[in-house]
């Protein structure tokens, strides 16, 4: 489990609790690394909950489930916050649209999209559950 104590500690978990996006790197099977962007749940202890188009992400996540969650620093670069984890396939997730944490942190958003939470848990249909094991940063 994620020690959140101290100053850092506490901007991480803050980042985990309040931002929209966070930043996944999966690895291909070929060892080419993948950063994107994407919408998260954090459970309030040990993971977060992602759910994805059936791509890319989902092979890398499948062939090597070692990742890394950036979240963007503030501008001068010192709120370094960056966590090693472990992902895999969760088919016991509810789809997104019948997440309430989900749509509660993401249902405007979503019709930003021109998507309803049923078209949107049809496009991305995989959900993901990655462990936080380790933060780092400063």
């Amino acid at each position: 489990m994620i020690e959140f104590a101290g100053e850092h500690g506490a901007r991480a978990l803050a980042h985990l609790r309040q931002d929209p996006v966070v930043w996944l790197t999966t690895v291909s099977p070929a060892g080419a690394p993948l950063p994107m962007p994407v919408w998260f749940v954090f459970d309030g202890q040990e993971s977060l909950l992602i759910y994805s188009i059936n791509g890319a992400r989902v092979r890398n996540v499948a062939a090597n489930p070692l990742v890394a969650l950036s979240f963007p620093s503030d501008p001068e670069g010192t709120d370094v916050v960056v966590f090693a984890g472990e992902a895999r396939i969760d088919p016991a997730s509810p789809p997104a649209h019948r997440n309430a944490a989900y749509l509660e942190k993401y249902e405007q958003r979503i019709g930003g999209l021109e998507m309803t939470p049923a078209s949107f848990a049809e496009t991305y249909d995989t959900p993901i559950r990655i462990r936080l094991t380790r933060l780092r940063g400063q």
